[in-house]
This record gives C-alpha cells, structure tokens and sequence, in this order.
C-alpha cells in the first residue's frame, strides 16, 4: 500500500547545490568555448591582413617600379582598409628599391 507514498529525507539541498555545480561549470565552460573562438577569429584575422599589407606592397614595386613609401600611399592607391581600432600597422621603409618593415600588432589584444 506505501508504494506511492515517497516520504522526503532531508531537505533536498544537496540536490539543489549539485544542480548549481552543474549549472556553473556548464557556463564556465561555454564561456571558454566563445572565448576560444573569439580568439581564433582575431589570428585569422591578423593573418589576412598582413597578406593584404604584403600583397599591396609587393603589387605596388611590380607595377610602380618602387616600394611604397608610407601606408597612407597603400591606403590611397591601393584601397588598403583595416580595422584601425583593433590593429597597428609599423611601416618602416628602407628605400624605393628594398621591401620595407611591416610590424602588425594586435591593439587590446591576448598577443
């Protein structure tokens, strides 16, 4: 006859502290995760732009004869745009005819 009747031991409170443990880590864990990707997104997105940046230069010296001499020129004449808020490009020429030093760093960024 007690088959249905469940009679409650304790207050259930280590259930509810479990349920938050599982409910934190999974949290923790997509955040990780967002982060992750976040991050990723960012390498790759450094990765193009110094293609573009090295790309434009090498397209300037064969069709120009010379190498550019600042990034402002690659921005005028060869549509170089980027993301200034989250990059900054060093642009050191050496001269017309030697390739030029390109430092691209991450503005705010884990690297």
């Amino acid at each position: 006859m007690n088959r249905f009747d469940h009679k409650r031991s304790g207050t259930g409170l280590p259930g509810f502290l479990i349920s938050i443990l599982i409910f934190c880590a999974v949290l923790f864990l997509a955040a990780r995760g967002i982060t992750s990707v976040s991050d990723t997104a960012r390498a790759k997105e450094r990765e193009s732009l110094e293609q573009a940046v090295h790309r434009n230069i090498i397209h300037c010296y064969a069709t120009e004869g010379f190498y550019p001499p600042d990034l402002l020129y690659l921005k005028e004449h060869y549509g170089l745009t980027y993301d200034e808020s989250a990059f900054w490009i060093d642009y050191q020429p050496i001269g017309s005819n030697l390739m030029p030093d390109v430092t691209i760093l991450e503005i705010g960024g884990s690297s």
